[in-house]
């Protein structure tokens, strides 16, 4: 009887199969190392593009070495394809790989459009305009049909940044969760991943500061990521507002303490008590200022603003007629 045929996880490999036999170094048309990661083979990839492109380096050439960078970049930029050709080599690529116990990758071919493929990686055909606005070295920005195309930013993305009185005067340290689009290797499709913005408060930033950071917002193929800018929010603070470098507190006091004279009782921003005495008689709208006890100016933040007190007067609900007199008799 004849032997049984060799299970497929027997199976020689083709010999054109074998990694020996790689006649394509993409690594090497790229001008990059086996063990370039995803930003390096992007890098290099657009400064061989930009260098090589048709409007810039009209000749046949050029144009070969065109296409070839192309080619080496939808392979490497792609992980399961880069995967395939660094075990099989580029033939393992044309003919397809093993895959599984007995299944074979399909086979690729470059589909020859080194235009698209720049196109898809710069979301725009020209460019130059964007890396040289004011120059025209490479005669690009002359064709409205190429301007047309060019890639836009986004509008920024904003998002409130809500710290309390005390984080403002100290300043501090904010973690900020983000979500946002994030390109894959293959330049096309997107996922969602999370981001850790850090944001460092300084003493003293005013209300609506605003912290800017350029290009994180969603990425995609054919936009240029927004910029996230978080807007500084004060939250309600049961003792002190703010108005300018100054610090405003509101003392309610007995009419009797006003006019006689009083010590008002305050915690500060930064826990410590004072103790402050008044010893002019409290009046409808009159204000005391503290000097340096205000908000901490951001460049100098040894340099303070002012606590202006002002005064809420508390009238009694009602009066005898003995006291009445008395009150009368005292004022007149």
């Amino acid at each position: 009887a004849a032997p049984p045929p060799p299970s497929p996880c027997e199976r020689p490999l083709p010999s054109n199969l074998l990694p020996a036999m790689v006649h394509k170094d993409l690594y090497k048309t790229l001008n990059i190392p086996q063990s370039a990661d995803t930003d390096g083979i992007r890098k290099a990839y657009r400064i061989l593009a930009l260098r090589y492109h048709p409007e810039k380096a009209p000749d046949a050439v050029a144009a070969e070495l065109f296409q070839e960078i192309a080619e080496a970049f939808v392979v490497l930029a792609n992980s399961k394809l880069r995967a395939i050709y660094d075990q099989y080599g580029y033939e393992g690529l044309q003919n397809g790989a093993p895959e599984g116990a007995t299944g074979f990758t399909d086979p690729f071919t470059f589909h020859g459009d080194a235009m698209r493929v720049f196109r898809d990686f710069f979301a725009v055909e020209n460019p130059f305009h964007e890396i040289f606005p004011s120059q025209d070295e490479y005669g690009l920005a002359s064709n409205p049909d190429l301007q047309r195309t060019r890639r836009k930013q986004d509008q920024p993305l904003e998002r409130d940044l809500n710290v309390s009185l005390e984080e403002a005067y100290l300043g501090c340290v904010k973690k900020m969760k983000i979500s946002r689009k994030v390109l894959s290797d293959d330049g096309h499709t997107t996922s969602v991943k999370d981001k850790i913005l850090t944001i460092q408060v300084k003493p003293g930033w005013k209300e609506g500061t605003r912290i800017t950071f350029p290009k994180d917002g969603d990425q995609g193929p054919n936009n240029i990521p927004s910029d996230l800018v978080f807007v500084l929010k004060y939250k309600p603070h049961p003792r002190f507002s703010r108005v300018g470098m100054d610090l405003v507190h509101t003392a309610s006091v007995t009419l009797a303490d006003a006019l006689t004279g009083c010590i008002i009782e305050l915690v500060t921003l930064d826990g410590r008590k004072l103790s402050l005495p008044v010893n002019d008689m409290i009046r409808p709208g009159y204000e005391m200022r503290i000097p340096n006890e205000g908000m901490p100016h951001t460049k100098a933040p040894t340099k303070k603003g002012d606590l202006i007190l002002r005064f809420n007067i508390l009238f009694p609900h009602s009066l005898n007629e003995e006291r009445r007199a008395l009150v009368r008799q005292a004022l007149l």
